[in-house]
Parts: C-alpha cells; structure tokens; sequence
C-alpha cells in the first residue's frame, strides 16, 4: 500500500468513526443505564434468559459466575 492509499484509507476511517460516534449519540444518560440486580430481575426486566457466552461455558464458569461477570454484579 502506497502513501496515497493509506491516507485515503485513514480518512475513510476517520470519517466512519466520526459519523458513528457523534457527541450526541455518545452521550448517555443514568436513566440509560440498566442494572440488573440478578439472573431474575435480568429476566424480569428483559423478558429474556440470560445465557451464557460459549468462553464463559467453556471457562466453567456458573451462571452466576458468568452473570456477574456480565453485568458487574456482586451476587
């Protein structure tokens, strides 16, 4: 890749970042945050299971384990 490329290329980049990441959709609120509490108010509040990534089953890692880990947790 000659200097030509690599410059055009490195503004393609930067422009898709700069359009990806515009201050206002970076921008969140602490009502944006959710906290789940545990596997059960995850449930509750999403209406989904919670499953684990294969890296965490493959960890061994429990539910709880890989929940909390996840989602910061401290259950």
């Amino acid at each position: 890749m000659n200097e030509k490329h690599f410059e055009a290329f490195d503004r393609l980049i930067d422009e898709a970042f700069s359009n990806a990441f515009k201050k206002d959709s970076r921008e969140v609120s602490p009502t944006q945050i959710i906290i789940y509490e545990s596997i059960e108010d995850y449930t509750v509040q999403t209406g989904k299971r919670f499953r684990m990534t294969k890296e965490q089953k493959e960890l061994g890692m429990t539910r709880e384990q890989a929940f909390n880990s996840t989602y910061g947790g401290s259950n």
